[in-house]
């Protein structure tokens, strides 16, 4: 296998509202890495500790969605935030010729593992979440008392995309502070830097950011007659989506399997990356829909 790096893996792919960027590696049953939000998230940013890895065995497909990275810009007037990735994960799979996937995400990317899963069955072999919100019940994007700890530092730092604020969420992200060092908060404050539209329309489009955008009802009923496969991961010292979603989540969908990870913020796949790549692989290899 070829050398595994961001730049020897990067390709685009004109859809037919979006170019988007994507990495591809790996030969094998298609494994779809779907990113999380933030100031500077990307496929990469979001998965460089796991493509490698499962690249060995699949064929690793990792998107920026569109107004990440260097994807096309989202205009939120355009359409439904989590309903315009869903959309895009099933437009970049009929332009690559793959007719059936693992699609495996982490927080908003877990949203459009969700709803590929619910809206489009036939096109899914596993589900797989890590630190998703989960559907259904009244508002469950949100907690009681409004926007979480994580969240509400996710949100300054779109604000304000200083090093300050992007090491503060970086830091609440993860359940070890000392993940974010100096070398990862310059490269997330340069990627959020390297195109502030993204930040702009990401704060116009915060209305569409809330899982009630989705048809939630529709979702909860579809994800409980669903048969595929499902792994639904959270941190239980997640500060940004707490742990009770995946419980929720994990009741809903009949073949699913949850696992909590200890020690663990908002990011199970690169805070523990070697454990991640290797259960993602056994449930990957010992599950079938």
């Amino acid at each position: 296998m070829n050398q595994v790096t961001e730049a020897s893996t990067e390709k685009f792919i004109q859809l037919p509202k979006w170019r988007i960027r994507y990495h591809d590696a790996g030969q094998g049953a298609p494994v779809i890495l779907l990113h999380g939000s933030g100031p500077g998230a990307s496929a990469w940013s979001n998965f460089s500790q796991n493509i490698e890895a499962l690249a060995k065995k699949y064929r690793v497909i990792a998107l920026d969605f569109p107004g990440w990275g260097q994807s096309d810009e989202f205009n939120p007037e355009t359409g439904k935030r989590f309903a315009v990735n869903a959309e895009v994960v099933i437009d970049v799979m009929d332009g690559l010729g793959i007719e059936r996937a693992a699609v495996v995400g982490n927080s908003m990317g877990g949203i459009a593992s969700q709803m590929v899963t619910a809206l489009h069955p036939e096109r899914v072999t596993h589900c797989v979440t890590m630190g998703a919100p989960a559907p259904g019940g009244p508002q469950p994007f949100y907690q009681p008392s409004g926007l979480t700890e994580g969240l509400k530092i996710l949100f300054e730092a779109y604000r304000t995309p200083t090093e300050y604020n992007v090491r503060r969420l970086v830091e609440i992200m993860v359940y070890d502070s000392s993940f974010a060092s100096d070398a990862l908060i310059r490269q997330r404050t340069e990627n959020a830097l390297a195109n502030t539209n993204h930040l702009t329309n990401f704060l116009k489009g915060l209305a569409t950011m809330h899982i009630d955008a989705v048809g939630q009802d529709d979702m909860v009923h579809a994800l409980e007659k669903s048969s595929a496969p499902a792994l639904i991961m959270h941190g239980r010292d997640d500060r940004v989506v707490p742990v009770e979603h995946s419980l929720r989540t994990a009741a809903l969908m009949p073949n699913a399997s949850l696992l909590v990870f200890n020690r663990c913020g908002h990011w199970a796949q690169l805070e523990h990356a070697a454990k991640f790549n290797a259960l993602l692989d056994g449930f990957l290899s010992g599950t079938t829909a």
